[in-house]
């Protein structure tokens, strides 16, 4: 994990990158990072860094490192969606969108259709909120990261 993001985090702080903005890139990172629609997540985050001049390399890598978390929050932002969109409890399993996904890609696009709409409306009410917590948490922690680290 040093190896894999702190080191790298470290770096574009000595190349002078305001820690506030590292921040903001590592939180939209993780917000873009569990859209609940599959394969859409690196195109978020590059059009994410182009619109809000965040940094690439920092919201790229942190987009990476929560995969695991998307495919974990998958299932619960799409059950959330449907409850707040008032919509017949889907009855999904992580098994099943896997065994889904292995199949035809477009058979899985029409079957997962109605529960992607449902997570991408969950996850539009809980990404600011992540992204906001996550730019607080990071911004003083990168502070007191830049002034402890030594300069490269």
């Amino acid at each position: 994990m040093h190896r894999k993001l702190v080191r790298p985090i470290i770096t574009l702080l000595n190349q002078g990158i305001a820690p506030e903005r590292i921040a903001l890139s590592m939180a939209f990172g993780v917000a873009l990072g569990v859209f609940p629609a599959l394969g859409a997540t690196t195109l978020l985050c590059t059009l994410a860094a182009l619109a809000l001049r965040l940094n690439l390399p920092a919201i790229q890598l942190v987009n990476y490192i929560v995969y695991p978390l998307q495919l974990f929050l998958l299932i619960p932002f799409m059950k959330l969606g449907g409850w707040l969109l008032g919509a017949p409890r889907i009855e999904l399993s992580a098994a099943q969108v896997v065994e889904i996904l292995r199949g035809d890609v477009w058979d899985a696009i029409s079957r997962l259709w109605v529960a992607t709409v449902h997570g991408i409306a969950a996850w539009l009410l809980v990404s600011p909120i992540i992204v906001l917590l996550i730019h607080m948490i990071l911004t003083p922690i990168l502070r007191t990261v830049l002034r402890r680290a030594p300069a490269s």
